[in-house]
């Protein structure tokens, strides 16, 4: 059986066992256990961490002091707060566990190193970072143009399997609407 990060890399780019047990030596595991975090407002992102298993959320608290979800990452799901990571400087967000988590990261040392020494691997990530755009192109024409309603079908659409591994709180916080208003839309 394939190991994860291989059949991840795989989707994109075809790896010999020699390249894939080069990149493997880049990275390193840890577990995380539910609403430990990963990392906190003011540090620098110095890991870009790959999803095993489990479930995370990465946030910022506004003014006011409410919740703002900026991304769930889930199975096979990159996560990190990339404009403190590309540039190691202080995050302005947080990301903790929803679930017990496995992790792969890499570090930003280790990533620029393998970048350097394996053209694939800047080409998967160059392929990652362009559907990484997309995806937040996508995000934001949502909360621009779609009624809150039409948001949440999205999501549903997109990610069933969010709606039962995340308490409704955070999907409200995540479509920009109160608790009581996604309640309304669930029924």
């Amino acid at each position: 059986m394939k190991h994860p990060l291989r059949q991840h890399i795989e989707e994109l780019i075809e790896l010999t066992n020699e390249e894939f047990a080069f990149i493997l030596s880049h990275f390193e595991s840890t577990t995380k256990r539910k609403h430990q975090y990963i990392l906190q407002e003011g540090e620098i992102a110095s890991k870009e961490y790959w999803v095993v298993k489990g479930c995370l959320k990465s946030y910022f608290f506004d003014e006011h002091g409410k919740e703002h979800i900026l991304q769930f990452g889930m199975e096979n799901w990159w996560i990190t707060d990339y404009e403190s990571f590309v540039k190691q400087t202080t995050s302005k967000i947080n990301i903790d566990c929803i679930e017990d988590c496995e992790l792969l990261y890499i570090s930003y040392e280790n990533r620029e190193k393998l970048t350097k020494e394996m053209h694939k691997m800047e080409r998967f990530w160059a392929k990652k970072s362009k559907y990484g755009r997309i995806a937040l192109q996508n995000r934001i024409l949502s909360l621009l143009k779609n009624s809150s309603k039409e948001r949440y079908e999205l999501l549903l659409e997109q990610y069933p399997q969010l709606f039962q591994r995340v308490p409704k709180k955070l999907i409200a916080s995540y479509l920009g609407v109160s608790r009581e208003t996604l309640s309304r839309l669930n029924n």
